[in-house]
């Protein structure tokens, strides 16, 4: 299986072990997605789409993104542009962040049709989240769901993570509404029910399962942080245990991996359950270390069958 990962992929300022110091790395959420699932997967070939800026920081990403074993061939060089720089503060092992993305030469990711028709027509699965869709401009964000939509209809897979990020959308409504046409162009949708209930007012995860599913989606798992995974599709709903952790450590790339999880046994043929159980212990690996992007074994990883 060939996927491709579309996104922002930004310089990350990671704290250490010392107080006051920290350490620059790359990451952003559908890089964060390709990254884990070039290292659970490597049967499976990962790409990236993406805009990067012409100056030494640009330069050091693309390097970054193939010395990552992932193919950076749809990268696109914007002329007078950088990448975007965020900050990670830590308490107890919860994150925030701090951004500074204004001249992010991402935004122009999907200025070129003929870039992103190319890109998707190599592939077998595309992803991309809210967060690919919050950076664009509005002709950005219409270039890509029509891509999308034809990707689709073309017989391609689409995974989405909605990622809800208020403050970088013009207004919460706006957000709704693209969010929701997000899905209408994908086959699984991967939404975290706390995010959900926030913005949509779901009062449960099933409703935001069934939310997705009524928008267009086939398959919907919704993420619930140490609550069970929920899952639903056409024909059936069920729910996956998660193992409680005792250390938590920083949860900076948590959905990002467990998506990565998802895909990469998907990729291998593997029944929805074993995928999420899977995917929780990607996830359950990650955040017990710093950082968004942190070394894994994938044979530590269990593969139970969760059925």
């Amino acid at each position: 299986m060939r996927v491709l990962a579309i996104g922002e992929c930004m310089a990350e300022m990671a704290p250490t072990d010392t107080d006051g110091d920290y350490r620059l790395g790359f990451a952003g959420d559908t890089f964060n997605t390709a990254w884990y699932l070039a290292r659970c997967a490597p049967g499976v070939g990962v790409s990236y789409l993406t805009a990067v800026g012409d100056d030494a920081i640009s330069q050091k990403l693309t390097t970054f993104i193939r010395e990552s074993g992932i193919d950076g061939s749809h990268v696109r060089v914007a002329p007078n542009k950088t990448v975007g720089l965020y900050l990670i503060s830590l308490d107890q092992g919860e994150r925030s962040f701090s951004y500074w993305r204004g001249q992010s030469a991402a935004r122009a990711l999907a200025d070129d049709p003929a870039l992103l028709d190319a890109a998707m027509a190599d592939v077998d699965l595309i992803y991309f989240s809210g967060i690919t869709l919050a950076i664009l401009p509005p002709e950005g964000r219409t270039r890509l769901l029509n891509a999308l939509r034809k990707a689709r209809a073309a017989g391609k897979a689409i995974a989405f993570d909605p990622n809800l990020r208020p403050r970088l959308w013009e207004s919460t409504e706006t957000m709704k509404k693209v969010i929701m046409a997000g899905a209408a162009v994908s086959d699984l949708a991967l939404p975290s029910f706390e995010d959900e209930a926030d913005w949509f007012k779901d009062a449960n995860p099933t409703a935001t399962a069934e939310r997705y599913l009524g928008a267009g989606a086939y398959t919907v798992i919704v993420k619930n942080g140490a609550d069970p995974v929920l899952y639903a599709d056409g024909n059936s709903r069920g729910e996956v245990a998660v193992i409680p952790l005792d250390t938590l450590v920083d949860t900076t790339a948590a959905g990002d991996s467990f998506n990565a999880g998802v895909i990469a046994r998907h990729a291998a043929g593997d029944t929805i359950t074993n995928g999420i159980a899977y995917a929780c212990a990607l996830s359950r690996a990650v955040v017990q270390k710093r950082g968004a992007l942190v070394p894994i074994d994938p044979a530590t990883l269990p593969t139970p069958d969760a059925n």
